[in-house]
């Protein structure tokens, strides 16, 4: 049975990374392709079935939108199809919002999510990871001062949704870990244990999946010992 529970946890840490990996990046590619009108999918225009084909196809015109975008002329093209659709009621609050969201995360000079962050949340005592995303402004920063920071607290599993929080910066504390390493704790419900950004810079790395098994290993051996003694 032993032998059996080592050899398995290992497989199951071999494989589970790489099936959700596959299985995210299908499900990406999937929802890419479905963007895709029927009349421009490879069976309609050569009557057969490409692989990838829609999914070059959207790449090409991310890139195309790209290129004329950074121009005068494509810079005033999307001026005025911004305005067209600021002068529709419902498609304005949506497109406006999606469209700050986005220009301030994927904005290459862009401070959000730069840092990660420990806060007491959701009560005193209780400390979670957050993310620096910036300080109040406008109307918000008269009313609160200037010695507030707005943070965000990722939900876990999924740190796609969350909790925008204005707080006191004498309520934050930086911490001193990257991002990635950051949201690999929160996605794993803290399982994966961060190392700091100074860990990492001297060369320690995660646990790879033979010195896990090895500690399962010696775990059970451990615990074989003490059962056996009197």
């Amino acid at each position: 049975m032993r032998f059996f529970k080592r050899y398995f946890i290992t497989g199951l840490l071999i494989w589970i990374p790489l099936i959700i990996t596959v299985w995210v990046i299908a499900l990406l590619i999937g929802t890419l392709e479905s963007v895709v009108p029927a009349f421009l999918s490879s069976q309609s225009l050569f009557g057969y079935r490409i692989p990838g084909f829609q999914l070059l196809l959207v790449l090409a015109v991310v890139l195309l939108t790209g290129l004329l975008g950074a121009n005068f002329l494509g810079r005033a093209l999307v001026e005025r199809w911004e305005q067209l659709l600021g002068r529709i009621p419902l498609v304005r609050s949506i497109y406006n919002s999606v469209k700050q969201v986005s220009d301030t995360v994927l904005a290459p000079n862009g401070q959000a999510f730069r840092e990660a962050v420990l806060v007491q949340y959701p009560r005193q005592g209780a400390w979670t990871i957050a993310f620096l995303t910036g300080a109040p402004s406008g109307e918000v920063a008269e009313k609160l001062g200037d010695d507030f920071v707005s943070v965000y607290v990722p939900t876990t599993p999924n740190p796609t949704s969350g909790f925008f929080l204005m707080m006191p910066r004498s309520d934050v504390q930086m911490l001193d870990m990257s991002v990635d390493a950051a949201l690999k704790y929160i996605v794993s419900m803290g399982v994966v244990a961060p190392g700091t950004v100074k860990a990492l810079e001297a060369g320690h790395e995660a646990v790879s999946v033979v010195e896990a098994a090895q500690r399962i290993d010696a775990a059970q051996e451990a615990d074989s010992s003490g059962k056996d003694r009197p």
